[in-house]
């Protein structure tokens, strides 16, 4: 064995001393870990095995493995049924809505409440903006339901005011949209503001002494500074919400839809649920969350390509 080979080896030994030493560390991280890669490994890769009913004509008698193949088929009933293009219609329409009018709410008050100088004030606003995402969405669907329903408390002040008539809030597609936009910025916006607060907290306090000095005002100093310090964090969540582009949420639409909405409350965590589940569907409701999970897959790797085009790290 000549002496570069010897070298090699003692490289490869150090390495494998080096990375168990690190563990021995950290062991008790490690340890915290088990938890977290055991959810995903038992709810979110076992079950990948599933997808392979997509391309079967699942039978339950029959089985997993003995149920016949039938490759495409179900993909190509779906794609050719008429509820199809009223299925994506539908569902990219609220996602673009919470795209573009949920997503940058929390960003907003994040730095609404990083402006805040008094930190007992802030905590508790921060405290009253984070309670409504450990509400389930059955009591704010219930909550709803009171205020806006005909007799309902929005209703009643409407008629005071001079309305001639009540609002059809929960019955009519033309608000259905808006109720379901409403209360994901309601719920969500508090708690989303975590992540973008921990990235504020992380921005140098020099550079704001500095652009004070400079004769920077607040605006300028939002402009210049506090954007461009969470920029990074707000392309990877963006990245990330991109690939949930085909997912607005069984329990949310399913508790607000109705047979008088239902044009525009069918979307298709709401189609798999009806087809897969009471109709017994199996194969084909399947081959619908395939067929979202590989959209969802395309948009983040497209997403990520085009961040670090434009300059940006990315997700991976």
């Amino acid at each position: 064995m000549n002496s570069a080979s010897v070298q090699l080896h003692g490289n490869k030994k150090s390495k494998g001393k080096s990375k168990l030493t690190t563990i021995r560390k950290d062991l008790w991280l490690y340890i915290l870990l088990i938890p977290g890669l055991l959810h995903y490994l038992i709810f979110k890769y076992l079950p990948m095995w599933g997808i392979l009913i997509a391309f079967k004509d699942y039978n339950a008698y029959l089985g997993f493995f003995d149920s016949p193949w039938v490759g495409f088929k179900h993909f190509t009933d779906f794609f050719s049924n008429p509820d199809f293009r009223k299925l994506l219609s539908n569902t990219l329409i609220i996602s673009f809505y919470n795209l573009v009018f949920g997503f940058p709410a929390p960003v907003i008050m994040a730095l609404m409440l990083n402006e805040i100088r008094k930190e007992w004030y802030k905590r508790t606003i921060q405290t009253l903006v984070y309670i409504p995402h450990f509400i389930s969405w059955v009591i704010i669907a219930s909550l709803t339901y009171t205020l806006f329903n005909s007799q309902g408390v929005v209703n009643r002040y409407l008629l005071q005011m001079g309305w001639e008539k009540t609002v059809p809030f929960l019955t009519d597609g033309e608000y259905f949209r808006g109720m379901i936009i409403g209360q994901t910025i309601w719920k969500e916006t508090g708690f989303g503001t975590i992540i973008y607060l921990a990235a504020l907290s992380g921005v140098d306090p020099q550079l704001y002494e500095a652009a004070i000095i400079d004769g920077a005002n607040r605006f300028k100093q939002l402009w210049h500074i506090t954007l461009p310090s969470i920029k990074s964090t707000v392309v990877t969540l963006l990245i990330l919400r991109l690939g949930h582009i085909l997912d607005n949420g069984f329990d949310q639409i399913f508790l607000m839809s109705n047979s008088l909405n239902r044009k525009v409350s069918e979307v298709f965590d709401v189609y798999v649920y009806t087809i897969g589940i009471t109709r017994g569907a199996f194969s084909y409701s399947t081959a619908v969350g395939l067929f979202k999970g590989v959209i969802g897959i395309i948009l983040i790797y497209s997403a990520n390509w085009l961040a670090k085009k434009v300059g940006e790290s990315g997700l991976f």
